[in-house]
Parts: structure tokens; sequence; C-alpha cells
């Protein structure tokens, strides 16, 4: 036997060899988490993520983190720990100078989401959870096969949940130039979103929603359509999203048709943001050039997912 055949066959061998270990070694089992610190944690996430509280992020973080590395094999604390690391970044436009150490938090959310789908692989909101995180993390570090990995795990969610994930699978993707695919397949995936939550296709010129309101339920997974104790205004916010898109793209007349979908929610007086949208109405043609630059603008001159505000805006109650 040659050398290289030699070094051919102890590669194979020792291949071999991995993948047997690997299959047959336990992988980890989920166990959810009863204890107080878990409880604590868990309960200081949402209460922040409830009232809108970025700054009392670290602690929650802090918290979440301790209670992991207590019971790692607990689906719903590594999902939580993902949440609060993308909402971290997500959100950066509120830090006082923005480091370029954020950007681990967008690893971490990938780690956690990791841990997350593989105890809870049924859980296609986490599967498209993942999907972002990939994607995000490919974009950061101009890792393309990263960023294709992420898509078609996106993909893959979508197909499990499609009222949920055609929304999380675009919302990251507004932030890409207006023509680019990528962008114009995110804002497909909205429209596809409106096809799903009303059973029927929705009118592109005229997109009123007012015709769908009595769909409204919080039960199965048309609940994705409409606004939940998770989510006390994520109908409002998609709509703002779904707008947000239009005026970048330059149809800031549809754009404006699809913000008034907001105004009927039954909870839209109560919703801190609706001044926010109020403002997009009255902007939407000047808008246009201002969403179309990706420049930091204030608040109301920039898409929703580089507001500042990009996760409570459907969350804060």
């Amino acid at each position: 036997m040659t050398r290289i055949a030699l070094l051919i066959a102890m590669t194979l061998s020792l291949s071999a060899c991995e993948q047997v270990a690997l299959m047959t070694t336990a992988p980890k089992k989920p166990a959810i988490s009863k204890g107080q610190l878990t409880k604590t944690a868990t309960h200081q996430f949402w209460q922040s993520l409830h009232q809108g509280h970025y700054q009392r992020l670290p602690q929650s973080i802090h918290l979440l983190t301790a209670a992991y590395l207590k019971n790692p094999n607990d689906p719903n604390l590594a999902a939580y720990l993902g949440f609060a690391h993308i909402w971290k970044i997500t959100e950066r436009q509120r830090e006082q100078g923005i480091p370029p150490t954020i950007t681990d938090h967008m690893i971490l959310a990938k780690f956690y989401f990791n841990q997350a789908v593989a105890l809870n692989p049924s859980d296609a909101r986490l599967q498209g959870f993942l999907g972002v995180s990939e994607l995000a993390t490919g974009k950061i570090f101009a890792d393309e096969r990263e960023q294709v990995r992420g898509y078609f795990q996106l993909k893959y969610a979508i197909h499990q949940w499609p009222a949920f994930n055609y929304f999380t699978a675009g919302y990251p993707m507004t932030m890409l130039d207006a023509q680019s695919p990528y962008f114009k397949q995110a804002l497909a995936w909205q429209w596809d979103t409106l096809d799903v939550c009303a059973g029927t296709t929705v009118n592109r010129n005229n997109p009123d929603f007012a015709p769908y309101m009595k769909l409204e339920t919080q039960t199965g997974k048309a609940r994705a359509c409409w606004n939940s104790w998770i989510a006390p205004h994520n109908f409002e916010g998609f709509f703002m999203n779904m707008g947000d898109m239009l005026v970048k793209q330059g149809n800031w007349p549809t754009a404006i048709k699809i913000y008034k979908n907001a105004r009927l929610s039954k909870n839209y007086q109560s919703w801190p943001y609706r001044h926010m949208l109020e403002k997009r109405i009255q902007h939407a043609r000047e808008n246009v050039k201002y969403f179309q630059e990706n420049n930091q603008h204030a608040a109301d001159k920039v898409i929703m997912f580089n507001s500042g505000y990009g996760c409570v805006v459907c969350h804060q109650q």
C-alpha cells in the first residue's frame, strides 16, 4: 500500500469512527425547569419586554444565563436567551455608542436557538428564529454559506408555520437594498402572510383588512395573525413594518393603506407606538428617500427594524 493510499484509508477509518461515536452518544433530552431561579429569570424577562425596558436587558440576560447553566436541558430557557440576545442587537440604536462587540449577541442568539431547536424541534417558531440568527451571522461575517443555510432554514420554518414565519423570515431582510431580490422576496412574504390570515388573496391595490377582522382567534396556527399575551400589538406592528417595506420600495400610496389597517385593532389606542405610525402615514411620500438611504435618522425616518424599537413595537404592552 502506498503512503497516499494509507493516509486515505486512515482518514476514512477515523471518519467512520467519528460517525459511530456520534451515533452511539445520547443527545440532550429536554427537561423543563420549575425552580425558583427559572421562575424569577423568566418573569423578569417578560416584564422587561412587555414594559419596553431595554435598559434592563443585561440583568435579564444575567438571570436567564444563570438559570440555563443550572438547567441546560430546558428548551424554554434556551429560547428566552436567544430572544434576549436578538432583542439586544436589534434595538442597539438605543445604546450610547454602539460597540463592535454588539455582534456577540447574534452569535449567542444563534447558539441558544440551536440548543432550543435541538431540545424542541417541533416548535416552528424556534425553527424560524434559528434561521434568522443564521442569516444574520452570515451577513455580519460575510459568510455566504451561512447566509444560504439560514435562508433555507427559514424556508423550512415557513413550511411548518406560514402565518408565523413569513413575517419572521422577512423582517430582518427589510434593511437590505430595496432592489435586492431578497428584499423583494421578503415583501412578497408579507403579502403571503395577509393571504394566509385572510384565507383568500388580499387585493394588492386596495389591501383593506377590515372584512377579515371577524376571523380573529387566539387558538391554532391562525393566532399568529393577531394580538396575544406574548405580543400585545403584533397586529399593529405587522402593518407598520409592511408599510415601511412598501415605502422603501417606493410604493407609498399602497403603504398608506397598509399602515391604516393597524387602526383596525381594538387595542390600537393603547399601543405605545401609534404616534410613530401616524407620522408615517403623514410623511409616507417623503420617507421613501429616507428609508432607501438606510442611514441613521430619528425613529420616524428609518424602517421599523432600524428604529431602536424593532422588538417592542409588537411586544410592549
